[in-house]
């Protein structure tokens, strides 16, 4: 199974500190949250990665030239155009190929996910690791933990595939920007433009092909994205050397 740090966005929410460094670069605990990702795929077996750049690009070329992480590190390059969740993958498929399974892990995002348990185990099927987060966007899940559609429950906004689909009746996960993409996926992505959200794609094509929820019982996670859960982020890693 392949890997792919999704590394490109604009970290706006991060600001002032990514008006000057990529947010892969945003240091806890003095190391930056891409060298975090690294250490744990590493250590979870994989040994090649992809990492796909945009804002301030040259500054984690430059980081990953003089750091070795016992990796093989791919650089997907989206100087020209960020390409969203959806339009970075199929783009870096060019330097994973086509034939496997990729585990995808966004950037910001610290867990105690067991990635070599996720790797095994979901070698034909895509999974997406989910939580009980609390929050007011969820997906939709019917019993057998099948992707049938995402709500807003703010808006009472439902987009899905199935007409008249009711979120009352569904199982409702928080997407925790980690999962496993099989193989059938990519070909599906052929038609999509550029840029485009692999939420988007999933809502779309899920009628079609199993897309299946992965809750893990004892998941911890910690979204890093913004100025205040940075501390947070300090206590997180602490208590995973701990542990």
């Amino acid at each position: 199974m392949k890997a792919m740090i999704f590394a490109a966005g604009l970290g706006t929410r991060l600001k002032p500190l990514t008006d000057h460094m990529p947010k892969a670069l945003v240091p806890v605990r003095g190391i930056p949250l891409l060298a975090h990702q690294l250490n744990k795929l590493r250590d979870a077996g994989f040994e090649e990665v992809v990492v796909n750049v945009h804002h301030f690009a040259d500054q984690i070329e430059n980081y990953l030239a003089t750091h070795d992480f016992g990796l093989r590190v791919f650089l997907s390059n989206e100087r020209e155009e960020l390409l969203d969740t959806g339009g970075g993958l199929r783009k870096a498929l060019s330097l994973m190929g086509t034939d496997s399974p990729v585990l995808t892990h966004n950037v910001d995002i610290l867990s105690n996910a067991d990635l070599r348990k996720m790797a095994d185990g979901y070698i034909g099927e895509t999974v997406l690791l989910v939580s009980q987060r609390a929050t007011q966007r969820y997906l939709l899940f019917d019993d057998e933990q099948r992707l049938v559609g995402w709500t807003n429950l703010q808006t009472g906004e439902v987009r899905s595939p199935y007409k008249r689909l009711d979120p009352a009746r569904c199982r409702k996960w928080a997407y925790s920007g980690i999962q496993v993409v099989a193989p059938e996926m990519f070909p599906l992505m052929d038609t999509w433009p550029s840029r485009f959200s692999i939420i988007d794609f999933y809502l779309a094509v899920c009628d079609r092909i199993a897309i299946r929820a992965l809750p893990v019982s004892g998941l911890r996670l910690l979204d890093v994205g913004k100025q205040d859960s940075l501390e947070a982020a300090e206590q997180f890693i602490t208590g995973q050397k701990e542990n």
